[in-house]
């Protein structure tokens, strides 16, 4: 499928293996192919299927008229580019990981990708963040607005936290909620 207009999508970045380093020179990689990137505060949390460090976690929105299929194409790059194996059990560690959460408001397989992306509804440390820069967009297919999904959100029981972040000289989180 190839977009004509520009369409707002939702990233999610993670990372447990020099976690500061990844999601920086991520962001920075975004920034080149996107522009304006709108940026979650980063989260801490414990691993989630399996027994590892700790990971960061945020959500960036872009705006983009690249297809879904394009766009995984750079986010799989970006990856890449940031030394990440794709050897090894699904749940592990990372130096990298980037999922298309979502993308306008499809929803279905598009391009080989699932969309909206499971993990908004299934796991803390994807839907915090989206509510955080999106609470009153809806969800594509249960057409709910995120901090609604939050407030009944079954997955309380995973821990995560914000922490101090920065990039570009820019706070993008701090401990203490802004």
């Amino acid at each position: 499928m190839t977009a004509s207009v520009l369409q707002r999508v939702y990233l999610s970045l993670g990372s447990n293996i020099d976690r500061e380093e990844n999601i920086l020179a991520c962001l920075d990689a975004l920034g080149e192919h996107f522009g304006e990137l709108i940026i979650s505060p980063v989260y801490e949390s414990e691993s989630v299927g399996f027994a590892g460090d700790s990971f960061y976690n945020l959500v960036v929105g872009i705006d983009s008229a690249l297809s879904v299929g394009e766009l995984a194409v750079i986010m799989r790059d970006i990856e890449t580019a940031n030394k990440r194996s794709r050897a090894g059990p699904k749940f592990g560690p990372r130096t990298l990981d980037i999922d298309i959460l979502t993308y306008g408001d499809l929803s279905g397989v598009v391009d080989g990708v699932a969309l909206p992306r499971d993990e908004v509804t299934e796991n803390a440390f994807v839907l915090l963040p989206l509510v955080d820069i999106a609470p009153n967009e809806k969800h594509p297919v249960s057409g709910k607005a995120y901090c609604d999904i939050a407030t009944s959100f079954a997955g309380s029981e995973q821990k995560l936290w914000r922490i101090n972040f920065s990039w570009q000289g820019r706070t993008i989180s701090s401990k203490n909620k802004n």
